[in-house]
């Protein structure tokens, strides 16, 4: 029998550099988020942008929930990095870039794979990244999407494998 469990390499320093993005996603999906806020407009796009009332009607119905899921997401990909985190302050530089396998379970890979591409679209927004073209890699700005994008890419791989 396969182990379904993927496993993923990761440092200590990554892991807490991860999560704190995991809390400030969550902040901003939790059940005091503000809708105007446009990372939230991308994360749930208007599916009828020609007809003001059909888009209003479906974001009414699907907005809170998709947003509520995000959050569930967040929280799952959180607590499987719990184990890594650690107080930077009081770590040696060694233990802090040490790489340790992460384990993350069957149940829990769509979580991860929503939860680092709904970080990369709310990163996105904020740096104004429409485009292939919009994305100026000499930006250290950019650094945190690339690295997000190098992280989803190899959750998707390991994914991959056990199929």
């Amino acid at each position: 029998m396969n182990d379904p469990t993927i496993h993923v390499r990761m440092a200590r320093v990554e892991a807490v550099q991860l999560a704190q993005l995991v809390d400030d996603f969550r902040e901003l999906v939790g059940s005091d988020r503000d809708i105007t806020d446009p990372a939230l407009g991308r994360l749930a796009p208007d599916p009828y942008p020609d007809d003001e009332d059909a888009s209003k009607t479906f974001r009414s119905a699907t907005r809170d929930d998709l947003l509520d899921r995000r959050a569930l997401d967040a929280e799952i990909v959180r607590t499987a990095l719990a184990d890594l985190r650690g107080d930077m302050d009081s770590m040696s530089q060694t233990e802090a870039f040490t790489e340790h396998e992460l384990a993350i379970g069957p149940a829990e890979v769509d979580a991860w794979l929503r939860t680092l591409t709904a970080l990369r679209l709310v990163i996105a927004e904020r740096l104004g990244i429409e485009s292939d073209d919009d994305h100026d890699p000499d930006d250290a700005r950019f650094g945190v999407y690339d690295w997000l994008g190098y992280r989803l890419e190899l959750v998707i791989e390991a994914a991959d494998a056990l199929l």
